[in-house]
């Protein structure tokens, strides 16, 4: 609480800063893009200051709820459209665009989690919940296989191609979309951004977070555009690759936090229910290729030359 009683959200971070975090939402916001929130400065214009290990970033204070909690209204997709739109077509300075990641449609993940496929068939686990795991990953192994070989096939597709690269948010899930008291919206967590397809962000309109009804009014507010089905497909299977690999991370690598180990088995089996992201993800592939739910194709991605250990 300032002096002049207006609240501040103190942000404190430790370890590897990287200052593009809290530089990129200030040029945004220059822009006028205003669901972004903007750090405020220094008294010297520095946009963040050192305290012992610290690096310390100031917020102006939004009291609302995230996107998880609150149903957005029809204005407020459609204002989302808008505001994601204008942060795609922004042209950024040379200076600040070299310090952002580009796409490389990395294997990181999918090695990660070949990986974890690979131990759960010989090695014992010593805490319940890491065994309930192994048996669940057992039970899915050929599905995952085959969301995992559609990853795979698809970055090569799209490295073939090259696309146009924009300015993506990156993880522009509900959680991240904060609505105030009167109904303004803004997009938060900027840790993350890359220069990727622009099928990076709408794959969470079109994939993880969808009814037909909200994909069109965000269609509304972001305009006519030619959605790429190989970019979309891609990021739909890789995100869910990725989560399943940081989940198995946790619970496997981990017997600290035994309530957030509980809540990512949550989170992981449940992705695999009816109508959740990995039926949503194969719904919505134009891509070709039908469902496999056998054996076989998880047998032929799992070979000792796809695998590596760590």
């Amino acid at each position: 609480m300032a002096d002049d009683e207006a609240q501040h959200f103190l942000k404190l971070r430790r370890g590897i800063f990287d200052e593009t975090s809290v530089t990129l939402p200030k040029y945004l916001s220059n822009l006028g893009i205003e669901p972004i929130i903007a750090p405020v400065a220094t008294r010297t214009g520095q946009l963040w200051a050192s305290m012992d290990v610290f690096k310390v970033i100031l917020y102006p204070f939004v009291a609302g709820q995230d996107g998880f909690d609150l149903d957005l209204s029809d204005r407020q997709w459609v204002d989302l459209g808008t505001a994601l739109k204008s942060i795609h077509s922004a042209a950024l300075p040379p200076t600040l665009a070299r310090r952002i990641r580009q796409e490389t449609y990395s294997p990181h993940w999918r090695k990660t989690l070949k990986t974890f496929l690979a131990r759960i068939e010989d090695d014992a686990f010593e805490d319940s919940l890491s065994e309930r795991l192994a048996a669940f990953l057992r039970i899915k192994r050929a599905e995952i296989f085959d969301l995992v070989g559609r990853s795979e096939r698809l970055a090569v597709t799209l490295q073939a191609q090259s696309p146009d690269f924009v300015l993506c948010h990156s993880d522009i899930h509900a959680g991240n979309i904060l609505i105030d008291a009167s109904g303004a919206l803004f997009i938060v967590d900027w840790d993350e951004p890359i220069l990727a397809p622009k099928e990076r962000d709408l794959m969470f309109i079109g994939g993880a977070w969808y009814r037909t009804a909200e994909e069109a009014l965000f269609y509304q507010g972001y305009g006519r555009t030619q959605i790429d089905p190989v970019a979309l497909a891609y990021y739909q299977y890789e995100r869910i690759v990725e989560d399943t690999a940081i989940f198995c991370e946790r619970i496997f690598l981990s017997a600290e936090g035994s309530e957030d180990r509980e809540q990512c088995f949550r989170f992981l089996s449940g992705a695999f229910l009816p109508n959740h992201v990995i039926d949503i993800a194969y719904r919505s592939d134009i891509t070709g290729g039908r469902r496999s739910e056998t054996l076989s194709m998880g047998r032929g991605l799992c070979g000792p030359s796809t695998l590596r250990g760590g």
